[in-house]
């Protein structure tokens, strides 16, 4: 296949901040989370205690800032905002590497102290 003659294809709609979405069933929250890039977002669970967090928080660390419209000061804002107020119970799948709670990484993630 040419990788050259692919068009983007443009989304049906955007993700607006606190929009529900899922199934209805399971329900789950989205979180504007930019920082990693500027369209990040993550999906909170409230029903499971669950936050999909994609490339925003992982175990032990964050997402990287160096990609284009990356920003270490918007992911920490994201973070700490939008993240850090979730129950310290919250369980959190990234998207690379194992699963870690909100209050594991309060307390012991490097990025995040002092916030």
């Amino acid at each position: 296949m040419d990788f050259r003659s692919l068009r983007p294809v443009l989304p049906d709609q955007y993700l607006s901040d606190g929009q529900s979405v899922g199934l209805e069933r399971y329900p789950a929250r989205v979180l504007c989370t930019p920082g990693h890039t500027q369209g990040s977002v993550c999906f909170y669970f409230a029903s499971l205690n669950l936050l999909v967090a994609g490339d925003t928080l992982f175990a032990g660390s964050i997402g990287r800032t160096d990609l284009p419209g990356g920003s270490s000061a918007e992911i920490i804002d994201s973070i700490q905002t939008r993240l850090l107020t979730l129950p310290d119970e919250t369980r959190v799948v990234a998207g690379h590497g194992p699963e870690t709670t909100i209050g594991r990484e309060r307390r012991s993630n490097p990025f995040l102290q002092g916030l």
